[in-house]
């Protein structure tokens, strides 16, 4: 029993440095964990705290201190430290309070990110892209786009007091925090939207404050929420830039228009508090009333003009120039220019009102035609050649069209178009004058007179004596008689006798006699024909001088029709005869004309249809031949 107590009261060097092994074992497993330590002096910016090892440790004051508070610190005070080491090579305990308090707010922040709570801290320092944020002890990341709803270019008024944050992303090993502050305002702000929206209702006039302008309107603070000032919803008149009406921080008067429930979108309005100047326009400006306005807006298709404000007319690009088409608006006009216009048209209900530029001017179409009524001669000079005429430019910066049909009387207007060129001075008569449709229609070739009225007494059946301008394989091109007339001779209307249809007997310049066979006044195309003229001389000869019938032969009676012309025509008193002849020529162009015109017609027909075949013509020429035998016969 001695034994022990003796050891015991005096321990060997064995004992001792298991006694040491055990402490160094159990300080080395404190190491890395937080502990309990009480402050035995306070030196400088340091205060000493035993944390029961063999060494006490030293923390600097600037560790204790949080943002916004100041350090209270006195001896015997406990505090809770984190020990990284037992001791150094200076024999100190390592200790630290901004580890002990990291530790501590770890826990803590932990337990609030999975239970998605928000947390408290302290903005205190600003850093590249953000913030730095104290979460008692804990240092957070704060982005700044994160910081509030909308951008703020000053955060000095948010630093150094304490609001709540919400953790969006935590990663211990990385020691890496992020928090938003925005996050935390839109759910207080959808929270306070939803409140505040369920007490208005849409009509109810408010007061806020402008918050933010942009180019399509701005945006009002009703006292939690915001909501929509809309451009056009600032006053009746035009406002093109709201920032020319409104300014950031004005207190205004706002009507609520519309609520989305779903959104909590309000859209707002100020020119509603106002009287509508609609009311009433139509008997204000009735049509055809000329007004004065200022020109507000130019756009590609007309300008806008302000009559009043909040009443706005449009001039249409086409109603701004009589002659002028296809013109930029700011070619005629110009913004804030003060014009006369003219009230076309009023819809209240669309709340639109057509103005013209051009109604209150002279217009050039009425006055030429006062000035050129039909069938006057005018003259200009050729500004466009299309496919279908000319174009011409005339008095009034008007242009009046030439069509094809209306360049000459007998070639095809395809052909003499090619003879004009742009710039030309033509002399022209004015046809028509259109001005509800702002069309001239002028002619070139009734300068020279319609050819078909040169004809005079000419008419179906009349003989008349045409000159041969032109010899085709089919025919002839003549002029008829002293007119400027044109008409063509079939080839199968050159002679009776078949075998004289041949174009190349007659030359260009030769005269022959023909008859007209018909007048198409429409088409203004006139046909004549020897053949016809033959066949009617016959009818007439045999009429009066015998009949083939009686046994004497064509040629017979030709002959006695000669003689009897010749024995009537008396030297001594020509002038007689003829009136004889002309009297005889009229009797027998009244029977040719009574009974012969149809006849002579109907030969043409009979001699165009035995045209058509050889063996007509052989049978209609054989009864000539076989009448004239028998004469001979006759005679011997």
């Amino acid at each position: 029993m001695t034994e022990p107590a003796t050891s015991s009261l005096n321990p060997t060097t064995e004992d001792f440095a298991a006694l040491l092994e055990e402490t160094i074992a159990g300080g080395e497993a404190l190491e890395g964990t937080v502990v309990a330590g009480t402050i035995v002096s306070v030196e400088a910016d340091f205060a000493i705290i035993d944390v029961g090892l063999k060494t006490e440790g030293r923390v600097s004051l600037k560790e204790f201190q949080t943002p916004g508070s100041d350090v209270e610190l006195g001896v015997g005070d406990e505090v809770e430290v984190y020990l990284e080491r037992i001791e150094n090579a200076m024999g100190e305990a390592v200790l630290s309070r901004e580890k002990a308090r990291r530790e501590e707010s770890w826990a803590r922040l932990e337990t609030s990110f999975e239970a998605n709570e928000r947390v408290e801290g302290i903005i205190f320092g600003r850093v590249k892209g953000g913030f730095t944020v104290d979460l008692d002890g804990a240092v957070a990341f704060l982005p700044g786009s994160q910081v509030d709803i909308r951008p703020i270019r000053d955060v000095t008024p948010l630093m150094n007091i304490p609001q709540p944050f919400q953790i969006l992303k935590m990663d211990k090993r990385r020691g890496n925090i992020v928090v938003s502050r925005r996050a935390v305002l839109e759910e207080t702000r959808a929270e306070q939207r939803s409140e505040l929206v369920q007490n208005l209702t849409e009509g109810q006039v408010v007061e806020g404050m402008v918050k933010n302008i942009t180019d399509y309107g701005a945006f009002v603070d009703l006292g939690g929420i915001d909501g929509l000032l809309h451009v056009t919803d600032i006053a009746w008149r035009r406002v093109n830039n709201p920032s020319d009406v409104l300014s950031i921080g004005q207190t205004v008067n706002v009507q609520i228009i519309k609520i989305n429930p779903e959104t909590q979108r309000i859209s707002l309005g100020m020119k509603q508090l106002e009287a509508d100047p609609w009311d009433g326009v139509e008997a204000k400006y009735p049509k055809s009333m000329k007004v004065k306005g200022t020109v507000t807006n130019i756009t590609e298709y007309g300008a806008f003009v302000e009559l009043e404000d909040g009443i706005e007319g449009l001039v249409h690009v086409s109603e701004m120039s009589w002659t002028k088409k296809n013109l930029m608006p700011d070619k005629i006009v110009s913004t804030s220019q003060e014009v006369e216009v003219m009230v076309l048209d009023v819809d209240p209900v669309k709340r639109r009102i057509s103005l013209g530029l051009k109604q209150c001017m002279d217009n050039p179409w009425l006055s030429f035609a006062d000035k050129f009524p039909v069938g006057t001669q005018v003259e200009g000079a050729i500004k466009n050649i299309t496919e279908f005429g000319l174009f011409i430019g005339l008095d009034g910066e008007v242009d009046g069209m030439v069509h094809l049909s209306d360049l000459d009387w007998n070639r095809p207007g395809e052909e003499v178009i090619q003879e004009y060129k742009k710039s030309d001075v033509v002399k022209a008569q004015v046809l028509e004058v259109d001005t509800e449709k702002e069309l001239i229609s002028l002619g070139i070739k009734q300068l020279g007179g319609d050819p078909m009225e040169s004809l005079g007494a000419v008419r179906k059946g009349s003989v008349v004596t045409c000159e041969v301008v032109s010899v085709k394989d089919n025919g002839l091109e003549v002029t008829i008689g002293d007119t400027d007339m044109a008409a063509f001779i079939r080839r199968s209307d050159l002679s009776r006798d078949r075998s004289e249809q041949r174009p190349e007997r007659f030359a260009t310049g030769d005269k022959v006699d023909a008859r007209v066979t018909q007048i198409d006044k429409s088409s203004r195309r006139v046909s004549v024909s020897i053949k016809a003229l033959e066949i009617a001389e016959e009818k007439e000869a045999v009429a009066q001088y015998g009949s083939t019938d009686s046994g004497a032969s064509l040629g017979d009676i030709l002959g006695a029709a000669l003689k009897s012309a010749q024995g009537d025509a008396e030297p001594e008193d020509a002038n007689a005869g003829d009136d004889s002849d002309a009297g005889d020529d009229s009797d027998a162009g009244d029977e040719s004309d009574a009974g012969d015109e149809s006849d002579a017609g109907d030969e043409s027909d009979a001699g165009d249809e035995s045209d058509a075949g050889d063996g007509g013509d052989a049978a209609g020429d054989a009864p000539s031949g076989e009448e004239a035998e028998a004469g001979e016969d006759d005679k011997a």
